[in-house]
């Protein structure tokens, strides 16, 4: 079992708790639990005793520890009756009435499941969010414009007969076309044909008036599509191995690990 699973379960609470497999696949009473491996007592006629890996087991519901086991993988971890209950301080135990001989002859000898770690990985589904920002962002823009204007011209013309009735039917005729005139009528009369005058005429032109209005220039489609990639995921498992600290044969073999 990975530590995820370790954090979840409390192990103190399965003991005395049914163990059971795939399709509902009894696998007896919970007995004890070790650091790799759980124990587990089928009674009835058909008496049972498996050593069951932590590694294997999915979920504890408070009733049952439930099991990735089957039919067909849990005879594996079933521990026959010539078998000792092996934890951590267990020994293999061998008649010791009998002679090398009749040991030979009798093959007698101890099954010791070595238990290993299975790694699995699964996958889950997780949201996260992905921000799209739309900010306005100012900009200068050019635009070209014609624009009409009037422009004053001045034209000379020479007047032969510059008699006083003259300019002041010029004047006149310039206060007919909405043009000002003022001259001092008060000099003309005192015989003075100079004054001071000033005229008023109108002129026009065009200037621009800027305005501005908004309109969707683009849209932008979001789309999402799945992208599968390949991730190595490595973690440590433990496996058991066999091992002998005593020599036989004269110190020259071993037992075979």
């Amino acid at each position: 079992m990975s530590g995820e699973d370790d954090r979840e379960i409390n192990w103190s609470e399965v003991i005395e708790k049914g163990a059971i497999g795939e399709n509902g696949l009894d696998l007896g009473t919970i007995k004890q639990v070790e650091d790799d491996y759980i124990v587990t007592e089928v009674s009835g006629i058909n008496k049972r005793k498996y050593h069951l890996p932590k590694t294997s087991v999915n979920h504890f519901n408070g009733v049952f520890l439930n099991f990735s086991l089957n039919d067909s993988n849990v005879s594996a971890f079933e521990q026959k009756s010539n078998e000792s209950n092996l934890g951590k301080d267990s020994s293999v135990q061998f008649p010791g009435d009998l002679s090398l001989k009749e040991e030979s002859e009798r093959e007698v000898g101890a099954t010791i499941p070595l238990i290993g770690e299975d790694l699995k990985v699964n996958k889950r589904i997780i949201e996260n969010n992905i921000k799209i920002i739309k900010e306005p962002i100012r900009e200068t823009k050019t635009v070209q414009i014609e624009l009409m204007h009037e422009k004053i011209t001045l034209k000379r013309k020479i007047i032969e007969d510059s008699s006083v009735d003259k300019i002041d039917n010029l004047a006149g005729l310039i206060n007919d076309q909405s043009s000002s005139y003022e001259s001092s009528k008060a000099s003309r009369d005192k015989g003075s044909e100079f004054s001071k005058s000033e005229f008023f005429i109108p002129i026009k032109r065009e200037e621009p008036v800027v305005t501005k209005s908004s309109y969707v220039r683009e849209e932008i489609i979001v789309k999402k599509r799945p992208v599968t990639e390949t991730e190595t995921i490595t973690e440590n498992v433990i496996n058991e191995k066999i091992g002998n600290d005593n020599e036989i044969n004269e110190g020259k073999d071993r037992f075979p690990i």
